[in-house]
Protein backbone atom coordinates (compact mmCIF):
# COMPACT_ATOMS: atom_id res chain seq x y z
CA UNK A 1 0.00 0.00 0.00
CA UNK A 2 1.57 3.23 -1.24
CA UNK A 3 1.93 5.79 1.64
CA UNK A 4 -0.03 8.12 0.55
CA UNK A 5 -2.93 6.06 0.97
CA UNK A 6 -1.82 4.66 4.07
CA UNK A 7 -1.94 7.97 5.51
CA UNK A 8 -5.32 8.52 4.31
CA UNK A 9 -3.88 11.35 2.00
CA UNK A 10 -3.89 14.01 4.04
CA UNK A 11 -0.53 15.90 4.42
CA UNK A 12 1.24 16.31 7.48
CA UNK A 13 3.28 19.33 7.28
CA UNK A 14 1.89 22.78 7.50
CA UNK A 15 2.55 24.57 3.92
CA UNK A 16 3.71 28.38 3.96
CA UNK A 17 0.56 30.71 4.16
CA UNK A 18 0.60 32.88 0.50
CA UNK A 19 -2.19 35.77 2.06
CA UNK A 20 -3.09 37.18 5.47
CA UNK A 21 -5.44 35.17 7.31
CA UNK A 22 -9.24 35.50 6.72
CA UNK A 23 -11.54 35.90 10.26
CA UNK A 24 -14.33 33.83 10.47
CA UNK A 25 -16.52 35.53 12.88
CA UNK A 26 -13.46 36.48 15.29
CA UNK A 27 -11.80 33.51 14.53
CA UNK A 28 -8.90 33.51 12.14
CA UNK A 29 -8.14 31.09 9.47
CA UNK A 30 -4.64 29.10 10.43
CA UNK A 31 -2.02 30.33 7.99
CA UNK A 32 -2.21 28.11 4.63
CA UNK A 33 -5.27 26.66 4.88
CA UNK A 34 -8.25 28.87 2.44
CA UNK A 35 -11.63 28.90 3.22
CA UNK A 36 -14.58 28.40 -0.06
CA UNK A 37 -17.66 27.03 -1.65
CA UNK A 38 -17.60 24.59 -4.58
CA UNK A 39 -21.62 24.80 -5.36
CA UNK A 40 -24.16 27.87 -5.93
CA UNK A 41 -26.04 29.48 -8.20
CA UNK A 42 -27.04 32.58 -9.64
CA UNK A 43 -29.44 33.96 -12.29
CA UNK A 44 -27.01 32.24 -15.20
CA UNK A 45 -29.16 29.07 -14.32
CA UNK A 46 -32.01 28.87 -11.32
CA UNK A 47 -30.26 31.18 -8.53
CA UNK A 48 -32.14 34.48 -7.75
CA UNK A 49 -28.62 36.50 -7.26
CA UNK A 50 -26.95 38.99 -9.86
CA UNK A 51 -23.58 37.19 -10.29
CA UNK A 52 -21.81 40.47 -9.02
CA UNK A 53 -24.15 40.51 -6.23
CA UNK A 54 -23.41 36.57 -5.06
CA UNK A 55 -19.91 36.88 -5.36
CA UNK A 56 -20.26 40.29 -3.30
CA UNK A 57 -21.57 38.36 -0.94
CA UNK A 58 -19.07 35.58 -0.49
CA UNK A 59 -16.38 38.14 -0.98
CA UNK A 60 -17.58 39.86 2.25
CA UNK A 61 -18.19 37.04 4.62
CA UNK A 62 -14.64 35.31 4.85
CA UNK A 63 -14.62 33.24 1.78
CA UNK A 64 -11.20 33.44 -0.47
CA UNK A 65 -12.20 31.03 -3.57
CA UNK A 66 -15.46 30.67 -5.33
CA UNK A 67 -17.05 28.44 -7.72
CA UNK A 68 -20.17 29.30 -9.90
CA UNK A 69 -21.65 26.15 -10.96
CA UNK A 70 -24.55 26.87 -12.77
CA UNK A 71 -26.46 24.32 -14.62
CA UNK A 72 -25.18 23.11 -17.37
CA UNK A 73 -23.85 26.46 -18.17
CA UNK A 74 -20.57 28.43 -18.00
CA UNK A 75 -20.84 32.17 -17.01
CA UNK A 76 -19.43 32.72 -20.74
CA UNK A 77 -20.67 34.79 -23.47
CA UNK A 78 -23.75 37.39 -23.52
CA UNK A 79 -26.97 36.20 -21.42
CA UNK A 80 -29.78 38.42 -21.06
CA UNK A 81 -32.32 37.97 -18.27
CA UNK A 82 -35.79 39.45 -18.36
CA UNK A 83 -37.06 41.95 -15.77
CA UNK A 84 -40.20 40.39 -14.41
CA UNK A 85 -42.26 38.75 -12.03
CA UNK A 86 -42.58 35.59 -13.85
CA UNK A 87 -39.63 32.12 -13.18
CA UNK A 88 -36.53 32.75 -13.68
CA UNK A 89 -36.62 36.42 -14.24
CA UNK A 90 -35.07 39.30 -12.42
CA UNK A 91 -37.57 40.54 -9.76
CA UNK A 92 -38.08 44.42 -10.12
CA UNK A 93 -37.33 44.80 -6.79
CA UNK A 94 -34.28 42.57 -7.60
CA UNK A 95 -32.72 45.24 -9.85
CA UNK A 96 -33.59 48.24 -7.92
CA UNK A 97 -31.68 46.80 -5.09
CA UNK A 98 -28.66 45.85 -7.21
CA UNK A 99 -28.57 49.40 -8.59
CA UNK A 100 -28.82 51.03 -5.10
CA UNK A 101 -25.64 48.80 -4.27
CA UNK A 102 -23.59 49.13 -7.55
CA UNK A 103 -24.75 52.15 -9.06
CA UNK A 104 -26.83 52.74 -12.12
CA UNK A 105 -23.97 52.46 -14.34
CA UNK A 106 -23.13 48.83 -13.26
CA UNK A 107 -26.06 47.39 -14.83
CA UNK A 108 -26.63 46.89 -18.15
CA UNK A 109 -29.79 47.13 -19.77
CA UNK A 110 -32.16 47.23 -22.91
CA UNK A 111 -35.04 46.95 -24.16
CA UNK A 112 -36.19 43.71 -26.48
CA UNK A 113 -39.87 43.16 -28.00
CA UNK A 114 -41.19 44.85 -25.30
CA UNK A 115 -39.86 43.97 -22.10
CA UNK A 116 -36.74 45.30 -20.44
CA UNK A 117 -33.64 42.99 -19.75
CA UNK A 118 -30.66 42.86 -17.74
CA UNK A 119 -27.09 41.46 -18.88
CA UNK A 120 -25.52 39.19 -16.80
CA UNK A 121 -21.90 39.94 -16.01
CA UNK A 122 -19.58 36.79 -17.22
CA UNK A 123 -16.88 34.90 -14.96
CA UNK A 124 -13.78 37.20 -16.88
CA UNK A 125 -16.06 40.14 -15.49
CA UNK A 126 -16.13 38.93 -12.09
CA UNK A 127 -12.43 38.14 -11.85
CA UNK A 128 -11.54 41.47 -13.05
CA UNK A 129 -13.89 43.20 -10.27
CA UNK A 130 -13.94 41.15 -7.16
CA UNK A 131 -10.21 39.01 -7.63
CA UNK A 132 -7.54 39.68 -5.47
CA UNK A 133 -4.46 37.95 -5.17
CA UNK A 134 -4.03 36.42 -1.93
CA UNK A 135 -7.34 37.18 -0.90
CA UNK A 136 -9.77 36.33 -3.08
CA UNK A 137 -10.34 34.06 -6.63
CA UNK A 138 -12.48 32.40 -7.94
CA UNK A 139 -12.15 28.64 -9.45
CA UNK A 140 -14.27 28.13 -12.94
CA UNK A 141 -16.91 25.57 -12.85
CA UNK A 142 -20.11 24.08 -13.17
CA UNK A 143 -22.68 21.95 -12.44
CA UNK A 144 -23.61 18.74 -14.47
CA UNK A 145 -26.68 18.42 -14.59
CA UNK A 146 -28.12 15.06 -15.34
CA UNK A 147 -30.93 11.93 -14.39
CA UNK A 148 -31.84 8.59 -15.27
CA UNK A 149 -35.96 7.46 -15.50
CA UNK A 150 -36.05 10.44 -13.57
CA UNK A 151 -33.37 10.29 -10.92
CA UNK A 152 -31.75 13.47 -10.72
CA UNK A 153 -27.55 12.43 -10.76
CA UNK A 154 -26.04 15.93 -10.73
CA UNK A 155 -22.15 16.75 -10.52
CA UNK A 156 -19.76 20.15 -9.81
CA UNK A 157 -16.80 20.31 -12.15
CA UNK A 158 -13.60 22.26 -10.92
CA UNK A 159 -11.23 23.94 -12.33
CA UNK A 160 -11.72 22.73 -16.35
CA UNK A 161 -11.86 24.92 -19.44
CA UNK A 162 -14.59 23.92 -21.32
CA UNK A 163 -18.12 22.76 -21.13
CA UNK A 164 -18.52 19.69 -19.79
CA UNK A 165 -21.98 18.31 -21.12
CA UNK A 166 -24.17 15.33 -19.45
CA UNK A 167 -23.44 12.43 -20.93
CA UNK A 168 -26.23 10.00 -20.26
CA UNK A 169 -26.47 6.32 -19.42
CA UNK A 170 -28.96 3.15 -19.45
CA UNK A 171 -28.21 3.31 -15.80
CA UNK A 172 -27.69 5.35 -12.36
CA UNK A 173 -24.19 3.34 -12.49
CA UNK A 174 -23.68 3.98 -16.10
CA UNK A 175 -24.27 7.22 -15.58
CA UNK A 176 -22.18 8.50 -12.91
CA UNK A 177 -19.12 6.45 -14.36
CA UNK A 178 -20.11 8.54 -17.73
CA UNK A 179 -19.81 12.14 -15.92
CA UNK A 180 -16.44 10.75 -14.22
CA UNK A 181 -15.01 10.27 -17.73
CA UNK A 182 -16.24 13.19 -19.36
CA UNK A 183 -14.60 15.25 -16.70
CA UNK A 184 -11.50 13.14 -17.05
CA UNK A 185 -11.43 13.68 -20.55
CA UNK A 186 -11.93 17.56 -19.86
CA UNK A 187 -8.73 17.30 -17.55
CA UNK A 188 -6.13 15.66 -20.01
CA UNK A 189 -7.71 18.62 -22.67
CA UNK A 190 -7.14 21.42 -20.64
CA UNK A 191 -3.74 20.15 -18.97
CA UNK A 192 -5.13 21.23 -15.61
CA UNK A 193 -5.84 19.55 -12.17
CA UNK A 194 -9.51 18.83 -12.15
CA UNK A 195 -11.94 17.56 -9.63
CA UNK A 196 -15.30 16.19 -9.77
CA UNK A 197 -17.88 15.64 -7.01
CA UNK A 198 -20.67 14.18 -6.51
CA UNK A 199 -23.82 16.71 -5.38
CA UNK A 200 -26.39 15.69 -2.77
CA UNK A 201 -26.63 11.91 -3.36
CA UNK A 202 -30.66 11.64 -1.67
CA UNK A 203 -31.85 14.66 -3.32
CA UNK A 204 -34.80 12.48 -5.56
CA UNK A 205 -32.99 9.29 -3.77
CA UNK A 206 -30.95 9.76 -7.10
CA UNK A 207 -27.72 7.65 -5.89
CA UNK A 208 -27.77 5.08 -3.63
CA UNK A 209 -24.89 3.84 -1.38
CA UNK A 210 -24.43 0.83 -3.29
CA UNK A 211 -24.58 2.99 -6.55
CA UNK A 212 -22.03 5.17 -4.82
CA UNK A 213 -19.85 2.44 -3.81
CA UNK A 214 -19.37 0.66 -6.70
CA UNK A 215 -18.65 3.22 -9.22
CA UNK A 216 -14.77 3.43 -7.82
CA UNK A 217 -14.43 6.89 -10.10
CA UNK A 218 -16.34 8.71 -7.56
CA UNK A 219 -13.41 9.92 -4.83
CA UNK A 220 -15.68 13.17 -3.54
CA UNK A 221 -19.31 13.80 -2.42
CA UNK A 222 -20.99 16.19 -0.46
CA UNK A 223 -21.69 15.20 2.65
CA UNK A 224 -23.83 18.18 3.77
CA UNK A 225 -25.32 20.59 1.90
CA UNK A 226 -27.65 23.59 3.18
CA UNK A 227 -30.46 22.92 0.43
CA UNK A 228 -33.44 22.36 1.75
CA UNK A 229 -34.38 19.49 -0.20
CA UNK A 230 -31.56 17.48 -0.51
CA UNK A 231 -32.42 14.84 2.66
CA UNK A 232 -29.17 15.27 4.35
CA UNK A 233 -30.60 12.86 6.60
CA UNK A 234 -32.52 10.61 5.18
CA UNK A 235 -35.45 8.93 6.09
CA UNK A 236 -37.11 5.47 7.38
CA UNK A 237 -36.19 3.97 4.48
CA UNK A 238 -32.87 5.68 3.28
CA UNK A 239 -29.82 6.29 4.93
CA UNK A 240 -28.64 9.87 6.46
CA UNK A 241 -25.65 11.23 3.72
CA UNK A 242 -22.94 10.57 6.82
CA UNK A 243 -24.25 6.80 6.93
CA UNK A 244 -23.89 6.56 2.88
CA UNK A 245 -20.55 7.67 3.44
CA UNK A 246 -19.72 5.10 6.05
CA UNK A 247 -21.46 2.50 4.10
CA UNK A 248 -18.92 3.31 1.17
CA UNK A 249 -15.91 3.70 3.03
CA UNK A 250 -16.24 0.20 4.90
CA UNK A 251 -17.55 -1.69 1.17
CA UNK A 252 -14.82 0.40 -0.82
CA UNK A 253 -11.66 -0.34 1.62
CA UNK A 254 -13.04 -4.04 2.67
CA UNK A 255 -14.67 -6.34 0.16
CA UNK A 256 -14.25 -3.61 -3.73
CA UNK A 257 -10.43 -3.25 -3.16
CA UNK A 258 -11.24 0.70 -4.07
CA UNK A 259 -10.03 4.16 -3.29
CA UNK A 260 -11.76 6.04 -0.30
CA UNK A 261 -14.64 8.71 -0.25
CA UNK A 262 -13.93 12.34 0.87
CA UNK A 263 -16.44 14.53 1.62
CA UNK A 264 -17.26 18.38 1.12
CA UNK A 265 -19.81 20.63 2.83
CA UNK A 266 -21.15 22.89 0.21
CA UNK A 267 -24.57 25.94 0.19
CA UNK A 268 -25.99 25.03 -2.83
CA UNK A 269 -27.56 28.56 -2.40
CA UNK A 270 -30.39 29.49 -4.85
CA UNK A 271 -31.67 32.45 -2.63
CA UNK A 272 -29.96 35.82 -1.96
CA UNK A 273 -32.74 38.14 -1.03
CA UNK A 274 -34.35 36.08 1.55
CA UNK A 275 -31.29 35.90 4.12
CA UNK A 276 -31.42 33.03 6.85
CA UNK A 277 -35.53 32.21 5.98
CA UNK A 278 -35.12 28.50 6.64
CA UNK A 279 -36.96 27.50 3.76
CA UNK A 280 -34.99 28.62 0.96
CA UNK A 281 -31.27 27.81 0.05
CA UNK A 282 -29.28 30.78 1.08
CA UNK A 283 -25.50 31.38 1.20
CA UNK A 284 -23.31 30.68 4.35
CA UNK A 285 -24.75 26.77 5.19
CA UNK A 286 -21.56 24.49 4.56
CA UNK A 287 -17.79 25.57 2.86
CA UNK A 288 -14.46 23.88 3.19
CA UNK A 289 -11.14 24.45 4.26
CA UNK A 290 -8.37 23.58 1.44
CA UNK A 291 -4.45 23.71 3.10
CA UNK A 292 -3.04 24.42 0.00
CA UNK A 293 0.32 25.63 -0.98
CA UNK A 294 -1.06 29.24 -2.26
CA UNK A 295 -4.77 30.14 -3.30
CA UNK A 296 -4.43 29.67 -6.96
CA UNK A 297 -7.47 27.33 -8.64
CA UNK A 298 -5.02 24.68 -9.41
CA UNK A 299 -3.42 25.08 -5.95
CA UNK A 300 -6.59 24.47 -4.44
CA UNK A 301 -7.80 21.44 -6.43
CA UNK A 302 -4.65 19.75 -6.21
CA UNK A 303 -4.51 19.81 -2.53
CA UNK A 304 -8.59 19.06 -2.64
CA UNK A 305 -7.52 15.88 -5.14
CA UNK A 306 -4.66 14.34 -2.46
CA UNK A 307 -7.57 14.94 0.55
CA UNK A 308 -6.12 18.13 1.82
CA UNK A 309 -9.07 19.70 3.12
CA UNK A 310 -11.86 19.35 5.51
CA UNK A 311 -15.90 20.50 5.45
CA UNK A 312 -17.55 22.77 8.14
CA UNK A 313 -20.46 24.17 8.49
CA UNK A 314 -19.05 26.38 11.06
CA UNK A 315 -15.87 25.04 13.44
CA UNK A 316 -12.66 26.20 12.40
CA UNK A 317 -9.73 23.57 12.72
CA UNK A 318 -6.32 24.77 13.65
CA UNK A 319 -5.12 21.50 12.76
CA UNK A 320 -5.78 17.94 11.00
CA UNK A 321 -2.45 15.43 11.13
CA UNK A 322 -2.23 11.90 11.09
CA UNK A 323 0.61 9.58 10.43
CA UNK A 324 1.22 5.55 10.73
CA UNK A 325 -0.13 5.50 14.13
CA UNK A 326 -2.87 8.39 14.80
CA UNK A 327 -4.93 10.43 13.65
CA UNK A 328 -5.24 13.87 15.36
CA UNK A 329 -7.80 16.64 15.53
CA UNK A 330 -7.21 20.61 16.89
CA UNK A 331 -10.04 22.78 17.32
CA UNK A 332 -9.70 26.76 16.79
CA UNK A 333 -11.69 26.94 19.72
CA UNK A 334 -13.89 29.86 20.63
CA UNK A 335 -14.67 31.67 24.37
CA UNK A 336 -18.28 30.42 25.06
CA UNK A 337 -18.32 27.17 22.84
CA UNK A 338 -17.68 23.85 23.77
CA UNK A 339 -16.93 20.64 21.52
CA UNK A 340 -16.71 17.28 20.94
CA UNK A 341 -14.67 15.28 18.94
CA UNK A 342 -15.57 11.68 17.61
CA UNK A 343 -13.82 9.34 15.72
CA UNK A 344 -15.67 6.67 13.55
CA UNK A 345 -14.36 3.72 11.60
CA UNK A 346 -15.37 0.51 10.59
CA UNK A 347 -13.60 -2.90 11.83
CA UNK A 348 -14.44 -6.73 10.12
CA UNK A 349 -17.55 -7.88 10.87
CA UNK A 350 -18.70 -4.14 12.17
CA UNK A 351 -21.25 -1.76 11.83
CA UNK A 352 -20.03 0.99 9.25
CA UNK A 353 -18.84 3.76 10.98
CA UNK A 354 -19.15 2.99 14.51
CA UNK A 355 -17.86 5.34 17.00
CA UNK A 356 -14.35 4.10 18.31
CA UNK A 357 -13.97 6.86 20.43
CA UNK A 358 -15.55 10.13 21.96
CA UNK A 359 -14.61 12.86 23.90
CA UNK A 360 -15.36 16.67 25.40
CA UNK A 361 -12.71 19.21 24.48
CA UNK A 362 -10.96 21.25 21.57
CA UNK A 363 -8.32 18.40 20.78
CA UNK A 364 -8.53 14.55 20.27
CA UNK A 365 -6.20 11.91 19.10
CA UNK A 366 -7.08 8.55 18.10
CA UNK A 367 -4.89 5.86 18.27
CA UNK A 368 -5.06 2.89 15.30
CA UNK A 369 -5.69 -0.70 17.00
CA UNK A 370 -4.97 -1.79 13.45
CA UNK A 371 -8.16 -3.78 12.53
CA UNK A 372 -9.71 -0.83 11.33
CA UNK A 373 -10.56 -0.12 7.80
CA UNK A 374 -10.53 3.65 8.03
CA UNK A 375 -10.69 6.32 10.72
CA UNK A 376 -12.60 9.45 10.86
CA UNK A 377 -13.42 12.48 12.65
CA UNK A 378 -16.28 14.76 13.21
CA UNK A 379 -16.07 17.83 15.57
CA UNK A 380 -19.61 19.46 16.68
CA UNK A 381 -19.73 22.28 18.49
CA UNK A 382 -22.54 23.52 21.50
CA UNK A 383 -23.54 26.50 19.05
CA UNK A 384 -26.60 26.28 16.85
CA UNK A 385 -25.99 27.01 13.12
CA UNK A 386 -27.14 30.66 12.78
CA UNK A 387 -29.14 29.20 9.37
CA UNK A 388 -28.25 25.93 8.60
CA UNK A 389 -29.83 23.33 6.83
CA UNK A 390 -31.93 21.99 9.56
CA UNK A 391 -32.95 24.46 12.42
CA UNK A 392 -31.30 22.06 14.56
CA UNK A 393 -28.31 21.70 13.26
CA UNK A 394 -25.28 21.97 15.36
CA UNK A 395 -22.01 23.91 13.46
CA UNK A 396 -19.57 20.63 13.61
CA UNK A 397 -16.46 19.95 10.81
CA UNK A 398 -15.47 16.67 9.10
CA UNK A 399 -12.17 15.32 8.48
CA UNK A 400 -11.00 13.22 5.55
CA UNK A 401 -11.00 9.11 6.42
CA UNK A 402 -7.49 7.78 7.02
CA UNK A 403 -7.43 4.59 5.45
CA UNK A 404 -5.63 2.01 8.25
CA UNK A 405 -6.05 -0.94 6.28
CA UNK A 406 -7.96 -2.83 3.59
CA UNK A 407 -9.94 -6.27 3.41
CA UNK A 408 -9.65 -9.17 1.16
CA UNK A 409 -11.65 -8.43 -2.40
Amino acid sequence: MRLAERLGILAVAILGASCESAPVRGVNIPAGWFKGNTHTHTLWSDGDGAPELVSDWYSGHGYQFLVLSDHNILAEGEKWKKIGKGKGEVKPESLEALIAKFGKDAVALRGKDGAQEMRLQTLEELRARFEKPGAFIFIKGEEITDEFKKLPIHHNSLNHTGLIKPPHGESVRETLQRTIEAVEAEAKKCGKPVLVHLNHPNFGWGVSADDLAHVLGERFFEVYNGHRGVRNYGDKDHLGTEQIWDYVLALRLGKLGGPPLFCLATDDAHNYHKIQEQEVANPGRGWIFVRARELTGDAVVQAMLTGDYYASSGVVLEDVRSDAQSLGVKVAAEAGVTYRIRFNGTRPGGEPGEVLQESAGAAASYRFKGDEYYVRATVVSSRKHPNGYDKADLESAWTQPVVVRRGKP
